[in-house]
């Protein structure tokens, strides 16, 4: 018994232990505690999905990193207001969303924007294996205001009620910016399947 337990330890010796990454509840209560370390392991592990979130808000990188750093360093600072009530990344979403409106709710005629600043994609680009990106392209260059309502309620889910609160519209305006961007989306979407079916 004495060599398997000197085997043991001469074995255990020249294994490296495996560091556990800590879970999302430890980096969150490390982060309250004001953990410089841990914020910036948290931040690595949800920039990706926020990078997403604030992108497609935005008309280029640079806007949505800015978007981004200001997001969590709103994060960070309202980190203690998290209860552990519902998922974290539902709360960080929330705030990057609401940073997003804000970086954008300033510019000038948002939500009066003609139809002309729509961009015509390149016939070039567009091919079967594509259609997702397509799609997702033809979102990213709907004007602003189309954009940013399109996004609150096709993909975010809030009710025009809310999405007219947090940009300072109407419903009716809310609605009417939906209706716009989803008939500008049908018709290219439409004129891209004509191209594949040609």
């Amino acid at each position: 018994m004495p060599a398997l337990v000197s085997y043991l330890l001469q074995v255990s010796q020249n294994v490296k232990i495996l560091r556990l990454q800590p879970s999302e509840t430890q980096l969150i209560t490390k982060c309250k505690k004001g953990d410089r370390k841990s914020q910036h392991e948290l931040y690595q592990k949800m920039a990706k999905k926020m990078m997403g979130v604030s992108r497609r808000y935005t008309r280029s990188t640079e806007e949505a990193e800015e978007i981004l750093s200001n997001g969590f360093i709103k994060v960070f600072k309202n980190i203690a207001q998290f209860e552990g009530k519902g998922s974290f990344e539902g709360w960080v979403r929330k705030i990057i969303v609401n940073e997003a409106i804000n970086y954008i709710r300033y510019k000038k005629n948002l939500f009066v924007e003609a139809e002309d600043d729509w961009f015509e994609p390149s016939h070039e680009q567009l091919n079967e294996q594509n259609d997702a990106q397509e799609i997702l392209a033809m979102i990213d260059q709907l004007p602003v205001g189309y954009k940013t309502v399109f996004n609150l309620y096709a993909i975010e889910g809030y009710p025009h009620k809310e999405i007219s609160e947090m940009l300072g519209i109407s419903e009716g305006t809310s609605k009417s910016q939906l209706s716009k961007a989803r008939r500008l989306l049908q018709d290219r979407i439409s004129g891209l399947n004509l191209m594949h079916k040609s």
